[in-house]
């Protein structure tokens, strides 16, 4: 772990496009800006594990795939499908 110190209103850049800065100190607490691309998810840790933990929870849930469909209109549920070589047409 790198641990550096800064005073209100100076900044850390992780690589070229992600740049954290003291906003404020006060006691115990100091609240941080973050700038970073909007494709690159930030979150509190505690959120993240959140977010983690019912990630994997769905992904080992035996009818994952019924509830992503869920929402899917009938006519688009198999539109995506490629017959597979030597298949039969089912028509």
């Amino acid at each position: 772990m790198l641990v550096l110190t800064r005073k209100s209103g100076e900044s850390i850049r992780v690589g070229e496009s992600i740049l954290l800065t003291v906003l404020e100190c006060r006691g115990k607490f100091v609240k941080l800006g973050i700038t970073a691309p909007p494709q690159l998810p930030v979150h509190r840790e505690e959120v993240y594990l959140r977010i983690r933990a019912e990630n994997l929870a769905a992904a080992k849930s035996t009818d994952t795939m019924s509830i992503l469909l869920e929402n899917v209109p009938e006519e688009l549920r198999d539109s995506g499908r490629e017959e597979a070589p030597g298949e039969p047409d089912s028509d």
